[in-house]
């Protein structure tokens, strides 16, 4: 169709999804870009981008912000796109840090400013142009871990420079820096620890479920049953067994099993894990080629060898996907860990909850969030690579 309107005028392309992210990204200018607060506890005074930065600075980041607007709403080239979030979400980070410094009094160690809803609602609104551009490149697994890490290397270098000093969070994080890394690897182990768990049980769990199909629906139909738990309900309920197993049985206390702490968060997690595993195992072994079992079996293979050498190397890119499903699930389960002593980013979270302190609750989810979305990524590209090589010819 010509481009070309009969008036002989060119029509302007518009992009569907740009629409929509250009109305959130405009929505967000109209909104707090920084709130400032005399101390932690008490109600933020809201500054829009014209208040919250020197005038100089607010203008280029408006500017920023109309051509990053223009560029999503328009059918542009989809490297541009890219290009344009990108540095818009850059243009962000450093102009909140700008902010944090330009707000906060000299001397000051009370005051708190931290990032404003249309801060947040900015950052949403270019983070989803950028993986709508992500997408449409259709980038190889490698690129995508690559950009990956060069974002997480920028984020770093940026708190390196102590351009974030002044950000309430990282103020939060300052007077708890010994504890949030102790707290971080006691999520890390949880979640991952939960997940190797779930792994080593629930694909022979599934292998066997596969191989008996009257066995296969009383597991799966049980495992359901335990997802409909609530979270904070099955930790709950994990108490009391636990406690008496510790008080019962010699060894356990000494091995840290407890009514309270990781015991119960690692038990609930790894009890979670299993749907996922059990049922991808099972679909990935149902999906493999009739074909391909029946050449295995016309070489002579016993079930074992066409089991190891055929049907798992064919359905592992499935249940690489529920494996990459529970590692995505368990680290933000883990957070409700903490309502029973088993430690995790939750630590923060519930403690800014309980003193109405959100720059604390920040301090617990966004490393949460950014652990997921990079378990996410990383597994995603992971999975797509295996696909690729497992692919029957």
């Amino acid at each position: 169709m010509s481009t070309v309107a009969a008036t002989g005028s060119p029509r302007i392309a518009v992009d569907k999804l740009g629409v929509l992210i250009a109305l959130i990204a405009a929505v967000a200018a109209l909104m707090p870009f920084a709130a400032f607060r005399a101390n932690r506890i008490v109600v933020g005074i809201s500054k829009g981008i014209f208040e919250a930065l020197p005038l100089w600075e607010a203008v280029l980041v408006a500017l920023a912000l109309v051509a990053a607007i223009l560029v999503a709403l328009l059918r542009t080239p989809r490297l541009w796109r890219l290009f344009a979030s990108l540095a818009m979400l850059a243009v962000l980070f450093v102009a909140i840090g700008h902010s944090a410094s330009f707000l906060t009094p000299e001397g000051d160690r009370l005051a708190r400013v931290s990032p404003g809803a249309g801060f947040w609602l900015a950052v949403f609104a270019f983070a989803l142009l950028a993986a709508d551009s992500f997408t449409r490149l259709k980038l190889a697994p490698w690129l995508r871990i690559v950009t990956l890490l060069l974002v997480a290397g920028a984020i770093a270098l940026l708190l390196w420079s102590g351009a974030w000093n002044d950000l309430s969070i990282l103020r939060e994080y300052a007077n708890r820096a010994e504890a949030f890394w102790r707290e971080g690897q006691t999520h890390i182990a949880l979640a991952l620890g939960s997940l190797a768990a779930a792994t080593v049980v629930g694909i022979p769990l599934g292998v066997v479920c596969h191989r008996v199909d009257g066995l296969r629906a009383v597991v799966l139909n049980v495992l359901n049953a335990l997802q409909t738990i609530p979270s904070i309900a099955l930790f709950g309920l994990l108490i009391a067994p636990l406690a008496w197993v510790a008080a019962n049985v010699p060894g356990a206390s000494a091995i840290g099993i407890s009514g309270i702490g990781a015991a119960p968060a690692m038990v609930a997690l790894f009890a979670y894990s299993l749907l996922p595993v059990v049922a991808n195992t099972v679909v990935g072994l149902e999906g493999v080629p009739p074909a391909a079992t029946d050449a295995a079996r016309g070489m002579g293979m016993t079930n074992w060898q066409r089991l190891a050498k055929v049907e798992f190397p064919l359905a592992f890119p499935v249940i690489l996907t529920g494996i990459r499903i529970v590692l995505v699930q368990n680290i933000g389960l883990a957070t409700i860990a903490a309502l029973i002593g088993g430690g995790g980013f939750g630590v923060f979270v519930f403690q800014g909850v309980g003193q109405t302190a959100m720059d604390l609750v920040l301090l617990g989810a966004v490393p949460t969030v950014a652990l997921a979305f990079a378990a996410a990524v990383i597994l995603d590209a992971i999975v797509e690579m295996v696909s690729t090589g497992a692919r029957p010819a």
